[in-house]
């Protein structure tokens, strides 16, 4: 698997995972159009080696998400197997693919705290929520791969900028940025059965809600837009 066509397409790059689209049920009843974060996140993402493990796992996340995101039939996920797949944060309850489309991957992470209530959320509310404060897209690159398959241990980081409102605070214009880490246990195809992610929640939320973390750079939701 030393070029990228020798790959499955589940860790190709996304924008040729969203071309091959025959029947899929879109969210939004079309294709999820990239373009703008593509160009964005490029000029502070990292290159990885093409055919490397890094690229793999990157692309391999990418797709995931966006499917998570924008796909709300989860036989059609290519990146899971999905009557095996798991999702769990710190530890905590493990959802199901047929859970992420019905909550949406914010209030799966977030849950109820001082400065969100995921109990009062919805997808679309939660979407918009968050797409509000960050109108430039909230980024997410793989930074590396600690271990390799079957237990894909890699650590990752979000990033963008506060330049809109989160609710009655108003934006700062500061850089937020995220580091984590996750456990992915894929299969013979590279596809996921399992993802365990670790991270803090509470300073992002803290960063947003003008609290006292908000000079700093902090630790959040997993979420790639």
């Amino acid at each position: 698997m030393s070029t990228a066509k020798a790959l499955p397409l589940w860790v190709q790059d996304r924008d040729d995972v969203i071309k091959e689209d025959a029947g899929v049920k879109w969210r939004y009843g079309d294709r999820p159009n990239y373009s703008r974060n593509n160009a964005i996140s490029a000029k502070e993402r990292r290159v990885h080696a093409e055919g490397s493990l890094d690229l793999i796992a990157h692309n391999l996340v990418r797709t995931f998400e966006m499917e998570a995101t924008f796909k709300t039939d989860p036989q059609q996920w290519i990146s899971v197997t999905v009557d095996k797949f798991r999702m769990s944060t710190n530890g905590g309850e493990a959802h199901t693919a047929q859970d992420i489309i019905n909550e949406g991957t914010y209030n799966i992470f977030l849950k109820d705290s001082e400065h969100y209530r995921a109990s009062e959320e919805n997808f679309e509310s939660s979407y918009s929520l968050f797409h509000t404060a960050f109108p430039d897209g909230f980024h997410w690159e793989l930074i590396e791969v600690v271990a390799g398959p079957p237990a894909v241990v890699f650590k990752w980081r979000h990033w963008g900028y506060f330049t809109g409102p989160y609710k009655e605070t108003q934006p700062t214009s500061e850089k937020v940025e995220i580091v984590g880490l996750s456990v992915a246990k894929v299969n013979d195809d590279l596809k996921i059965e399992s993802v365990e992610h670790f991270f803090d929640t509470n300073k992002f939320l803290t960063t947003l809600s003008g609290g006292s973390g908000a000079k700093a750079s902090s630790s959040g939701c997993p979420v790639a837009h």
